[in-house]
């Protein structure tokens, strides 16, 4: 069974710096597209950045462009997104995303698995 677990969400001041990971176990993602959204109370769950597992194609959402990098570690199976220069409107649920093949793709309905989702929350 695949499992996706978060980890490394918290409060922090604006301006400030997040590195959250994202451990995949029940199957390797080599070869697959992994990704990162986010939700904030009362809207829809958007995108914020995803990669090609076996390369280093990226993709990322022009609110979060030059401020997040999202990155992977083959050998643990893992995916981070570390966050720099964070804003209040960045605050939100994030959740770690699996895909199905390896299309980078920027909707919900691209992406198979999904963990339970971390808090992130920025103070102004």
């Amino acid at each position: 069974q695949v499992q996706l677990v978060e980890s490394g969400g918290g409060l922090v001041q604006a301006g400030g710096s997040l590195r959250l990971s994202c451990a995949a176990s029940g199957r390797t993602f080599s070869g697959y597209a992994m990704g990162w959204f986010r939700q904030a109370p009362g809207k829809e769950r958007e995108f914020v950045a995803a990669l090609y597992w076996k390369g280093s194609i990226t993709k990322y959402a022009d609110s979060v462009k030059g401020r997040f990098t999202i990155s992977r570690d083959n050998a643990k199976n893992s995916m981070y997104l570390q966050m720099n220069s964070l804003k209040p409107e960045d605050t939100a649920v994030y959740y770690c995303a699996g895909g199905r093949g390896s299309f980078i793709g920027t909707g919900r309905g691209d992406y198979d698995y999904w963990g339970q989702g971390t808090q992130v929350t920025v103070s102004s």
